[in-house]
């Protein structure tokens, strides 16, 4: 696990992957402006009060609900877009580390944007069920980071282990591995925790998984 760790940071600032690093993070941040954007017009549009103080409030308060909410959002769409490059970052980091091993062999196109959209999917409806507990109660930190580590282990050890054998057989030795792998996902979850670094946490986690992977067949 330590030495996935080591080698997952070196990658992601390695010249291999910095440009799929940087498309990942350029589609989200681009995602989060229209979103912003679009709302501000909206509201600039809609929001026609007699008492300019109420107009004020009400952009001020969505401006704040958009901000948190970009924070809240920031691990499912960057899951999202790391996901439709999770072939193209594999594949290079299997000619950087491991020529002399049997290249894997990438998910159909339609089969990747699917699983993408689903782990996408998943992590945003996780969080809200956990949001609540994060908010009221004193041990949401916690709750979030073993909800990460359960989703990104979940995801990324799986794709990992597909890549040289049938998604089945994947998902079945990560179940009978179920708690070395989520222990392994910690590292990656508390990454997810933290703003802005969570932007790399998706490119990282594909890096690492496929390591620890390899290191523990």
């Amino acid at each position: 696990m330590i030495s996935a760790l080591f080698k997952a940071v070196n990658d992601i600032s390695s010249p291999q992957l910095r440009p799929v690093l940087w498309k990942s993070i350029g589609l989200s941040v681009a995602l989060f402006a229209a979103l912003w954007l679009g709302v501000e017009v909206l509201l600039s549009s809609l929001a026609v009060f007699p008492w300019p103080w109420l107009t004020t409030l009400l952009q001020v308060t969505t401006g704040l609900g958009l901000f948190a909410a970009f924070f809240f959002l920031m691990a499912p769409v960057t899951a999202l877009f790391a996901g439709l490059f999770q072939d193209a970052i594999s594949a290079r980091l299997e000619a950087m580390h491991y020529p002399q091993d049997r290249p894997g062999q990438p998910l159909a196109i339609v089969a990747g944007m699917v699983s993408a959209v689903k782990f996408a999917g998943l992590a945003l409806g996780v969080n809200l069920v956990v949001l609540p507990l994060v908010l009221f109660a004193g041990f949401g930190a916690v709750l979030m980071l073993l909800a990460n580590a359960y989703l990104i282990s979940r995801e990324y050890f799986t794709l990992a282990a597909a890549r040289y054998m049938p998604v089945a057989e994947a998902a079945n030795l990560r179940r009978e591995h179920a708690l070395q792998v989520f222990l392994a996902g910690l590292i990656p979850g508390a990454l997810a925790l933290v703003p802005f670094i969570n932007f790399v946490t998706p490119v990282f986690a594909t890096s690492y998984f496929l390591h620890y992977y390899k290191q523990g067949r």
